[in-house]
C-alpha cells in the first residue's frame, strides 16, 4: 500500500486528488495538510510514501517545507504540484530533493501513475522541467567536465547520466545507445547507486553541476 500526504491550501483540490487516488486500491490518503508546516508536522506524524506537495501555500511554502522533511525523512517522495510546469521555482523544488512535478491540470490515470512511479522510486522529469534545469545552469559559471563525483562512474554510465540529463526516457537512452531498455535502467539505477542520490532528477543537478552536460539544442 503507498501511503500519500496531500498538502495543498485549497479544500477543493485536495478533495478531487484524493478522490481520484482513492480509485486506485494501492493508493491511500493517510492526511492532508492546508499549510507548509502543516505538512512538515503531519509527515513527521504519518511518515507517507508520498507527498504531493503544493508549491505556493501560506506561510512556509513547498520548497522550503519538501527540504525540511526530506532532512528527517530521506526516503520520503515529494511531488510538487504547480499550476505550470514552467513555474520559476522549478529547479528551487528539485535541488531541494523534489522527485517530480505534476500540473493541477493533469487527469485521473495520469495522477495515479505518478504516484506509483514515484513511490517505486523513480522520478518524474519531462524534457521541458528539464530545460528549466538547464536555464537555471546557463547563468551559472561553466563547471570543468569530470568532476570528481562523476569519477566513480564507468565511461558508458557517464554517457547515459548525460542522456538522462538531456530528458531523456529509458527507451529513448536505450534506442540512442543501442542496448535495451532494461540495460539502460541497471546503468542509472548503478549510477544513482554510486553517486549517493536520490534519483534521475539528483542525477540531472550533478551532470550540470559537473559539466558532463552542456545547454539543451
Amino acid at each position: 500500500m503507498i501511503n500519500v500526504l496531500l498538502a495543498d491550501d485549497q479544500h477543493l483540490v485536495r478533495a478531487g486528488f484524493r478522490s481520484l487516488l482513492r480509485r486506485d486500491k494501492q493508493i491511500q490518503v493517510v492526511g492532508e495538510a492546508s499549510t507548509g508546516d502543516e505538512a512538515v508536522r503531519t509527515a513527521r506524524a504519518l511518515g507517507p510514501d508520498v507527498i504531493l506537495m503544493d508549491i505556493r501555500m501560506p506561510g512556509m511554502d513547498g520548497i522550503t517545507a519538501t527540504r525540511e522533511i526530506l532532512a528527517v525523512a530521506p526516503d520520503t517522495r515529494v511531488i510538487i504540484l504547480t499550476t505550470f510546469e514552467t513555474d520559476e521555482y522549478v529547479f528551487a523544488a528539485l535541488a531541494a530533493g523534489a522527485s517530480g512535478f505534476l500540473t493541477k491540470e493533469i487527469g485521473p490515470d495520469g495522477l495515479r501513475q505518478a504516484v506509483r512511479v514515484v513511490a517505486a522510486g523513480d522520478a518524474l522529469l519531462s524534457p521541458s522541467v528539464t530545460r528549466r534545469v538547464v536555464g537555471q545552469f546557463a547563468h551559472r559559471p561553466a563547471a570543468a567536465p569530470g568532476g570528481n563525483r562523476l569519477a566513480v562512474l564507468t565511461e558508458r554510465e557517464r554517457e547515459v547520466v548525460r542522456l538522462v540529463a538531456t530528458g531523456l526516457s529509458n527507451d529513448d537512452i536505450a534506442r540512442e545507445l543501442v542496448i535495451s531498455p532494461l540495460t539502460a535502467k541497471t546503468h542509472i539505477t548503478r549510477a544513482i547507486a554510486k553517486l549517493g542520490v536520490r534519483d534521475r532528477v539528483q542525477l540531472v543537478i550533478i551532470a550540470f553541476e559537473e559539466g558532463l552536460a552542456g545547454p539543451l539544442s
